[in-house]
Protein backbone atom coordinates (compact mmCIF):
# COMPACT_ATOMS: atom_id res chain seq x y z
CA UNK A 1 0.00 0.00 0.00
CA UNK A 2 2.75 2.26 0.88
CA UNK A 3 3.96 2.12 -2.63
CA UNK A 4 0.94 2.71 -4.39
CA UNK A 5 0.43 5.74 -2.14
CA UNK A 6 4.29 6.80 -2.77
CA UNK A 7 3.79 6.43 -6.54
CA UNK A 8 1.10 8.72 -6.43
CA UNK A 9 2.49 11.18 -4.87
CA UNK A 10 5.68 11.25 -6.88
CA UNK A 11 2.87 11.36 -9.71
CA UNK A 12 0.98 14.33 -8.16
CA UNK A 13 4.54 16.19 -7.63
CA UNK A 14 5.25 15.59 -11.33
CA UNK A 15 2.15 17.59 -11.95
CA UNK A 16 2.99 20.18 -9.77
CA UNK A 17 6.38 20.56 -11.03
CA UNK A 18 4.64 20.78 -14.54
CA UNK A 19 2.32 23.45 -13.84
CA UNK A 20 4.89 25.55 -12.34
CA UNK A 21 6.57 25.21 -15.25
CA UNK A 22 3.61 26.33 -17.06
CA UNK A 23 3.21 29.14 -14.97
CA UNK A 24 6.84 30.52 -14.94
CA UNK A 25 6.85 30.27 -19.11
CA UNK A 26 3.52 32.50 -18.78
CA UNK A 27 5.40 34.74 -17.35
CA UNK A 28 7.66 35.59 -19.60
CA UNK A 29 8.04 38.21 -22.12
CA UNK A 30 10.40 36.56 -24.66
CA UNK A 31 8.87 33.75 -25.60
CA UNK A 32 10.62 31.73 -28.21
CA UNK A 33 8.87 28.56 -30.29
CA UNK A 34 11.07 26.11 -28.56
CA UNK A 35 9.28 27.03 -25.37
CA UNK A 36 6.04 26.56 -26.63
CA UNK A 37 6.91 23.02 -28.04
CA UNK A 38 8.17 22.02 -24.25
CA UNK A 39 5.04 23.39 -22.97
CA UNK A 40 2.76 21.22 -25.20
CA UNK A 41 4.95 18.57 -24.64
CA UNK A 42 4.51 19.08 -20.77
CA UNK A 43 0.98 19.43 -21.10
CA UNK A 44 0.44 16.39 -22.85
CA UNK A 45 2.78 14.65 -20.13
CA UNK A 46 0.39 16.12 -17.47
CA UNK A 47 -2.95 14.97 -19.45
CA UNK A 48 -1.04 11.40 -19.75
CA UNK A 49 -0.35 10.70 -15.79
CA UNK A 50 -4.12 12.35 -15.29
CA UNK A 51 -5.43 10.00 -17.69
CA UNK A 52 -3.49 6.58 -16.81
CA UNK A 53 -3.31 7.00 -13.06
CA UNK A 54 -6.31 9.64 -11.75
CA UNK A 55 -8.67 7.88 -13.97
CA UNK A 56 -7.64 4.29 -13.50
CA UNK A 57 -6.81 4.26 -17.49
CA UNK A 58 -3.82 2.26 -16.79
CA UNK A 59 -5.52 -1.19 -15.58
CA UNK A 60 -7.82 -1.43 -18.43
CA UNK A 61 -7.10 -2.75 -22.27
CA UNK A 62 -5.26 -0.43 -24.62
CA UNK A 63 -7.95 -0.32 -27.07
CA UNK A 64 -9.91 1.86 -24.40
CA UNK A 65 -7.00 3.37 -23.29
CA UNK A 66 -6.06 4.97 -26.62
CA UNK A 67 -9.12 6.79 -26.67
CA UNK A 68 -8.61 9.90 -24.14
CA UNK A 69 -4.95 9.81 -25.08
CA UNK A 70 -5.60 10.10 -29.09
CA UNK A 71 -7.94 12.46 -28.13
CA UNK A 72 -5.73 14.64 -25.99
CA UNK A 73 -2.67 14.13 -28.66
CA UNK A 74 -5.27 15.67 -31.65
CA UNK A 75 -6.56 18.58 -29.12
CA UNK A 76 -2.57 19.71 -28.87
CA UNK A 77 -1.86 19.14 -32.06
CA UNK A 78 -4.79 21.42 -33.45
CA UNK A 79 -3.75 24.03 -30.48
CA UNK A 80 -0.06 23.77 -32.14
CA UNK A 81 -0.58 24.05 -35.55
CA UNK A 82 -3.03 27.16 -34.64
CA UNK A 83 -0.16 28.40 -32.68
CA UNK A 84 2.64 28.03 -35.33
CA UNK A 85 0.08 29.37 -38.32
CA UNK A 86 -0.62 32.44 -36.09
CA UNK A 87 3.12 33.02 -35.53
Amino acid sequence: MNHIKYKLELIWLSLIALSLFAYIMGQVEYFPKLFSILLLLGTLIKGQLIIDYFMGMKQVKLKYRLIPTLWLTIVIIVIAATYYKTN
